[in-house]
């Protein structure tokens, strides 16, 4: 129905809607999730943390993303949208991948290191607070632009789980605090993915005069 509440209405991204500000903070925010991957898988890898690992990929994904927010961003609505659902199912695959690798710390007991989780943590914490920023002003547009949104937004969320589970780690010296937060996050990656999803769903289905 076309009056349905989670149906977005028609959205252009036409002449008043400046794209060559939303190019820039693309070109920002990709730049960054590319360098914190390569600080974050390292790290995650050395300390035997699920949690960072699953935010590095985290990272990766996201610079992916936003490389692909760059390609088709000032195109016609239909090809923002599909782009979009690309990213949401990306993001519903992470959610899974991530869940595997916790599986897999749990069976073999892994104790993550403390100190490196919650150093690499703050750090992650400001590099994904930075995109969140610049990407504040973009987070009611089309889809493209709302799951760019929504990833730093669930990236940030991520980082004080993070943080979270080092402290648990350190007062409890158990890896369980960090089992849960990387599950915590395997969800909000879900979640994410199916909001972009529907939205994107929705502007696909909108009249082909609605998409230019």
């Amino acid at each position: 129905m076309a009056d349905h509440c989670c149906a977005p209405p028609p959205l252009n991204l036409g002449p008043r809607q400046d794209v060559s500000v939303f190019r820039r903070v693309l070109w920002a925010v990709l730049g960054i999730n590319a360098a914190m991957f390569m600080v974050e898988i390292g790290a995650g890898l050395a300390a035997g943390s699920a949690s960072l690992q699953a935010d590095a990929l985290d990272f990766l994904g996201d610079a992916a993303n936003y490389a692909i927010s760059l390609f088709v961003v000032g195109m016609a609505l239909h090809y923002r949208a599909s782009a979009a659902l690309a990213k949401g199912v990306t993001m519903g695959v992470f959610g899974l991948w991530v869940i595997g690798v916790t599986t897999w710390h749990v069976l073999h007991g892994t104790l993550p290191q403390a100190i490196t989780m919650g150093s690499v943590g703050f750090a992650a914490l400001a590099a994904n607070a930075l995109s969140f920023y610049l990407l504040w002003r973009h987070r009611t547009g089309d889809a493209n632009m709302r799951s760019a949104w929504i990833c730093t937004r669930n990236d940030v969320l991520g980082n004080l789980a993070v943080l979270l589970a080092a402290l648990g780690v350190f007062g409890t010296g158990t890896g369980w605090p960090d089992t849960i937060v990387a599950a915590i996050m395997a969800v909000l990656a879900l979640q994410g993915s199916a909001t972009v999803v529907r939205h994107a769903l929705a502007e696909l289905k909108q009249p082909a005069a609605a998409t230019a």
